[in-house]
């Protein structure tokens, strides 16, 4: 075998990242606060921001505050350790509906 096509051979089985990533999609309406809080679907912080961007565009809203942002999470966490089976976007309603 030629020298140059092993050696790339080599390079590009042992360069890292080099693997192809299967795309995953969640459906983030089924999300359930166990998933939430457990780290099941990712850290409950990345849904967080999802959610909170989707309610602020439902709002029409482009005003993010931080420490809204961050009681709301401490909020919906506190929810869903209560209800468990519930989807996380039900504790997101009764957060909004407290707010209202």
């Amino acid at each position: 075998m030629n020298k140059n096509v092993l050696l790339l051979t080599s390079i590009l089985l042992l360069s890292p990242g080099q693997t192809a990533q299967a795309q995953v999609t969640v459906d983030v309406s089924k999300i359930t606060c166990d998933q939430f809080v457990l780290y099941k679907v990712t850290d409950p912080k990345n849904i967080a921001i999802w959610l909170s961007g989707y309610v602020h565009g439902r709002n029409n809203s482009t005003v993010v505050e931080p420490q809204t942002f961050e009681s709301n999470m401490d909020q919906l966490k506190e929810y869903c350790m209560s209800n468990p089976k519930s989807a996380v976007m039900d504790g997101v309603l009764e957060i909004e509906k407290a707010h209202k």
